[in-house]
């Protein structure tokens, strides 16, 4: 599992126009799946995620999570994540999984974010074309491979 978290003072995201999801302070998370992923990753990464500490303390030093400050979470899938571009100029997705393996795998994380977090997460809508907004705090962009993490 492939992850870009984002720092945000607020972020949404739409389908057909219509919010499905947004959150104030918190971290917007856009996850990449493939098919070598397993439950492990799943545990692995929401709990990296929730305890990645890159909110402000008092002394203004990133020493702080997400749960520390009680943030929000929005979760948008996004199989572009695993996009190779080894070869030409079209990106490759072969890597990425397809909806029959990546779906339950999606509400795999969502369930086990929200446990992490200890609250219900929002999130975009699997295989939509969504239009995702975002204010960036920092800016702070981290990219988290569960697959190198060893």
């Amino acid at each position: 599992m492939r992850a870009v978290v984002q720092r945000v003072t607020e972020a949404s995201v739409a389908i057909d126009g219509n919010i499905s999801g947004s959150i104030s302070n918190g971290l917007l998370v856009l996850l990449g799946i493939e098919d070598a992923d397993t439950d492990e990753d799943v545990r692995w990464l929401s709990q990296k995620i929730v305890q990645l500490r890159v909110f402000d303390d008092a002394e203004g030093v990133m020493n702080l999570s997400v749960k520390d400050v009680t943030g929000e979470i929005l979760l948008v899938s996004q199989f572009t994540l695993h996009a190779s571009t080894k070869k030409g100029n079209r990106p490759s997705y072969l890597k990425a999984s397809k909806p029959d393996f990546a779906i339950p795998m999606y509400r795999k994380m969502i369930s086990q974010l929200q446990n992490d977090l200890g609250k219900t997460i929002a999130t975009g809508e699997f295989g939509a074309d969504m239009k995702v907004r975002l204010l960036n705090n920092g800016p702070v962009t981290i990219i988290i491979d569960s697959k190198a993490k060893e």
